[in-house]
């Protein structure tokens, strides 16, 4: 069983792929359309992902992305919140 990695460190590392790929996972969740339980979910999804300790070598050579990485397993969850965030500029 592989070891989960440390919360806030994962926690970070959700926050700035929401960044780079246009997810403000912080204004989801004030809107209502990202629960507590669903971002704890992608945290808890980031800690138990085997390709983490890339991951923020990958964030740091980035300002903007169009999508997660394909190994990122809250890539089509970063997806749908980017899409929800779209339609609210409408």
């Amino acid at each position: 069983m592989q070891q989960l990695g440390k919360t806030m460190g994962h926690h970070r590392l959700v926050l700035r792929m929401g960044q780079v790929v246009g997810s403000d996972i912080v204004a989801e969740h004030r809107q209502g359309r990202l629960s507590q339980e669903d971002w704890a979910e992608m945290v808890r999804r980031c800690q138990g992902c085997e390709w983490a300790c890339r991951c923020k070598d990958w964030l740091q050579n980035r300002e903007f992305a169009q999508d997660a990485p394909e190994t990122c397993p809250n890539r089509e969850k970063f997806a749908v919140l980017r899409a929800q965030q779209g339609r609210d500029c409408q």
